[in-house]
């Protein structure tokens, strides 16, 4: 049991401490729970734990150690250990019988006037627990509001990307499409003037054959007569 708690000694709240040590307070939970692994003894509020100025200089030792954490811890548990044997256990509750109060009115004065401070300091660590507890669920409906806002914002978003997709698969499809019509169709054009060529060319053979035939049977006819000839040319 923890006897090396003077009277009127501050007491400090997690978010306190990691305030006063510089650190976030998941680390000061985080040390807490490495110290109280090794046999180290915290003052408890049910499962919160309640820090005094010894217990911050515990947590200063674990923080600028150089060794591994459990380790810096067994030392600082045997350092407690030894203190407390050392401490005289006190008592800071006014005895239940009559005739230990002080008769003293100055006496009596300065044990109500602890007891006021030690109510006004509980009381104001509850306000404060409410505080940090209704900021903790204001935090929380926060996130959970823009984790809502950005969930929908990425949602539209890739909702819209899909769209904008799709729209463009569709124009290219549409455009890969109507050239591949206009290249068949100028395929089919050329094909057809081709053949038109061929065709002309064609007649062309043949009629250039039919008068060479009819040329060379005139020719054979008239036995080399080069006025027929001539004549023919005229025409």
């Amino acid at each position: 049991m923890r006897n090396d708690i003077q009277p009127n000694e501050r007491a400090f709240s997690t978010k306190e401490v990691a305030e006063e040590v510089g650190i976030a307070t998941p680390t000061v939970r985080k040390y807490g729970q490495i110290l109280e692994r090794n046999g180290y003894e915290f003052l408890k509020d049910g499962d919160r734990r309640i820090f005094v100025e010894s217990d911050i200089t515990a947590l200063v030792a674990l923080r600028d150690t150089d060794k591994p954490l459990d380790s810096t811890a067994r030392d600082l548990v045997l350092q407690q250990k030894e203190r407390l044997e050392d401490t005289i256990e006190t008592d800071i509750a006014l005895p239940d019988t009559d005739e230990a109060l002080p008769q003293d009115p100055n006496q009596l004065k300065e044990a109500f006037r602890y007891l006021v401070n030690e109510l006004a300091a509980t009381r104001e660590m509850n306000v404060q627990l409410k505080n940090d507890m209704a900021h903790i669920i204001t935090t929380v409906a926060q996130l959970q509001q823009d984790h809502h806002v950005i969930s929908s914002s990425i949602g539209n978003a890739s909702q819209r990307t899909n769209n904008k997709i799709e729209k463009l698969s569709e124009q290219q499809k549409a455009h890969y499409e109507s050239l591949l019509e206009q290249e068949k169709q100028r395929t089919e054009f050329l094909q057809e003037e081709i053949q038109k060529m061929r065709d002309e060319q064609q007649k062309d053979w043949e009629s250039q054959n039919d008068f060479n035939k009819r040329l060379e049977a005139e020719l054979q006819k008239r036995n080399g007569n080069w006025n027929w000839l001539f004549s023919l040319f005229k025409k």
